[in-house]
């Protein structure tokens, strides 16, 4: 088996033994068949950036294929605005690379992201997916190159406060258990973003927490791994979904509000970009320094700026967390490291070298690594009203 698919925790993907972007309609029959699957679910964005469900119950070989390969028709106007009721049939069509299992079906199910289409069989060009797909495809046809994202999901978990081992007001970043509550919560919504197929960095407890009225909010954060912007999108999408349903699962509450009182830490959606050309990250020159690709990319992000807010800042609130002293931008400006700028470039690996030795405590030489693809440049004004 391909080494990148050992420890993928899609189910789907350990039983056909490719990678998601390789799967046919085919592939997903195989697999129902297979291991006994009684449902599909097709999920797609709405213009309240919530995903939507459609279901469908197996009942033959000849609708499994025909709601695979055809897909299904929806009412455009209920799902946005700018769609009359006049004209309104839409087509949903699944992506077979999204294809998970549903950890929360009570029946066997494999839901799949779908894209839509209009009557005439053309992509719906001002769904957002379809936005997001038109700009990807300028982007490597005016430059040659693929742009990728990774999301920083922020957002606090409320639960009862048992006023046991109380954490430190705002010095939640990083803490442990007991001072923190969630830890668990946080990692097994790590563990079933993955199996959807979620490409994730890593999660902690973030600066955040706070008691009022007999409850504790805490702030956590769960950090992916930069795809292609498709991809990232949707890994926020069916994240989002996870998150929320795991917690009404658990009694929980949580919020993506980027603010939800006065003096307290507010949750963004910090958005890292890179720009590779043919494997390689263009974002550093030669010399490891910051690239001319990179800061024509910035340049960009600062012209942009107005036009990125209204995208990724759609409620009230966000400007009551885009305040001074908060690590959150309040100029339209970049810098190397402060936390308060529009857009930040992070610090990276500058020696190349394998630093597993010095930290273990022994000496074996450099043993030169391309840590060049880590650099990235990190967007972060957005928070978790953003249209994703």
């Amino acid at each position: 088996m391909n080494k990148d698919l050992e420890l993928n925790q899609n189910h789907i993907v350990s039983v056909l033994g490719k990678q998601p972007n390789e799967f046919t309609a085919e592939d997903i029959i195989g697999y129902i068949k297979g291991q006994g699957i009684k449902m599909v679910n097709f999920m797609y964005p709405a213009a309240d950036c919530r995903l939507k469900t459609l279901n469908f119950v197996i009942n033959s070989m000849s609708y499994l294929e025909s709601i695979l390969k055809t897909g299904e028709r929806v009412d455009g106007s209920s799902l946005f605005p700018f769609i009359e009721a006049g004209n309104s049939d839409l087509y949903v069509l699944p992506r077979f690379s999204t294809a998970f299992l549903d950890p929360f079906a009570q029946l066997p199910t494999v839901t799949m992201l779908c894209s839509f289409f209009d009557k005439d069989g053309n992509p719906l060009s001002s769904s957002p997916e379809q936005t997001l797909r038109k700009a990807c495809k300028a982007f490597t046809e005016v430059t040659g190159m693929e742009f990728q994202a990774m999301g920083e999901l922020e957002f606090y978990v409320i639960s009862p406060d048992n006023e046991t081992y109380q954490a430190t007001d705002q010095r939640g970043y990083h803490e442990s258990a007991p001072f923190a509550k969630n830890g668990d919560f946080r990692t097994r919504c790590m563990s079933l973003i993955a199996q959807a197929g979620g490409q994730i960095k890593y999660g902690h407890s973030e600066v955040g927490n706070f008691t009022s009225d007999g409850k504790i909010y805490e702030q956590n954060e769960i950090e992916f791994l930069p795809v292609n912007a498709l991809q990232a999108a949707d890994q926020l999408m069916v994240a989002k979904w996870i998150i929320r349903n795991l917690a009404a699962h658990e009694g929980l509450n949580v919020t993506f509000s980027p603010k939800i009182t006065s003096g307290k830490a507010g949750s963004g959606l910090h958005v890292h970009m890179r720009i590779l050309r043919d494997g390689k990250n263009m974002m550093l020159n030669d010399d490891k320094k910051l690239s001319d690709t990179a800061r024509r990319a910035i340049a960009g992000m600062m012209e942009l700026a107005p036009s990125i807010t209204a995208f990724g800042n759609t409620n009230p609130t966000s400007y009551f967390r885009l305040v001074p002293h908060q690590e959150a931008p309040t100029n339209i400006c970049w810098g190397d490291r402060n936390r308060s700028v529009l857009v930040r470039v992070p610090l990276g690996w500058t020696s190349g070298c394998d630093m597993s030795s010095l930290a273990n405590g022994y000496d074996s030489g450099c043993t030169i690594q391309d840590t060049s693809m880590k650099q990235t440049v990190e967007m972060r004004s957005p928070d978790g009203s953003a249209d994703i």
